[in-house]
């Protein structure tokens, strides 16, 4: 995790640490072996792989992972760093300052779930509110992009360990 510091969020006082998304799968950590060949940034069909401080990093803002294994496929080092399964350790959560819970009807990030684990449950006297079905979502992140209000983030899934190396 890495504490979040830019100026818009120091002045709103939203200071939090932000989880860094590696490739699904991912179970040892990058730095051990990762030579940054960049393999897995160019057969990613999603463009959604970057280097961060030399390790493959995901990022959300503009697609989801769709888990089809490219950057396993084409990482030299697959092998040593990946598990069998093509999964992440993470779930969505909603921010306080999403616009359903603020009264304003939305439902952008449900109907980009492709799991349809985020659920909307009714409210009298305003719009319906959304949950995330923990056990149904797959952390794939395309939820995230969709948000116009970036009311959704990335949180590591309870009883998950994840390390603090990769």
């Amino acid at each position: 995790m890495v504490t979040l510091l830019s100026r818009r969020a120091i002045l709103r006082g939203q200071i939090k640490e932000e989880v860094r998304i590696r490739p699904p799968g991912l179970v040892r950590p990058v730095a051990e072996i990762c030579v940054q060949c960049g393999a897995c940034i160019d057969h990613c069909p999603q463009s959604i792989i970057s280097m961060h401080s030399g390790i493959p990093t995901l990022n959300f803002t503009s697609e989801g992972c769709d888990f089809c294994g490219q950057c396993r496929e084409h990482c030299p080092h697959a092998d040593v760093f990946f598990d069998a399964a093509l999964s992440f350790p993470y779930t969505a959560q909603v921010q306080s300052h999403c616009l359903a819970l603020n009264s304003v009807e939305c439902q952008s990030c449900r109907d980009h779930c492709p799991t349809d684990a985020i659920r909307f449950r009714p409210r009298a006297g305003g719009p319906w509110q959304p949950s995330v079905a923990e056990d149904d979502c797959t952390g794939c992140g395309l939820c995230i992009g969709h948000c116009p209000t970036n009311a959704i983030s990335i949180s590591v899934r309870s009883g998950s360990h994840v390390d603090a190396q990769l």
